[in-house]
């Protein structure tokens, strides 16, 4: 058995695009449109690791998604938490859960799906201005 790949479904995919692609840095790997069933697919990785995809699937007519949170989490690993988690701010993303342990962070897609961001190794050093920031909303 191997894995493939995680699909979430995004009801804007100029705003899905922009967040796991510009803000979060996935590539994407391609994509496919399927008039017959008025669909989008596209399947996106981190760079460097095409094993670990995540598919996006926009249905041409729109849906209401309820909370991303019975979905779960998708996971990435980084090389310095606090300079990801400080990026992703510049870039107007929302720290729901700031890395205050050096470790750990969540962010949330526009579709409210939660992404974990895990630090490479061992935690880093606790720092400022992180350890002393609060949660936002859910995560």
């Amino acid at each position: 058995m191997k894995y493939l790949h995680t699909m979430v479904r995004v009801t804007d995919l100029d705003a899905s695009l922009d967040f796991y692609c510009n803000k979060l840095g996935l590539v994407e790997l391609s994509r496919k449109e399927v008039p017959q069933g008025k669909f989008t697919l596209i399947f996106l990785a981190a760079p460097g690791d095409e094993a670990a995809q995540v598919e996006l699937t926009y249905n041409w007519e729109p849906e209401k998604y309820d909370s991303g949170r019975n979905f779960g989490h998708l996971a990435y690993e980084v090389d310095n938490i606090y300079k990801t988690c400080k990026a992703l701010q510049d870039k107007g993303v929302i720290i729901n859960r700031p890395p205050r342990d050096g470790k750990m962070a969540f962010v949330r897609s526009p579709d409210n799906i939660s992404i974990e961001l895990l630090q490479k190794g061992e935690a880093l050093e606790k720092a400022e201005p992180w350890v002393s920031m609060e949660n936002t909303g859910t995560w």
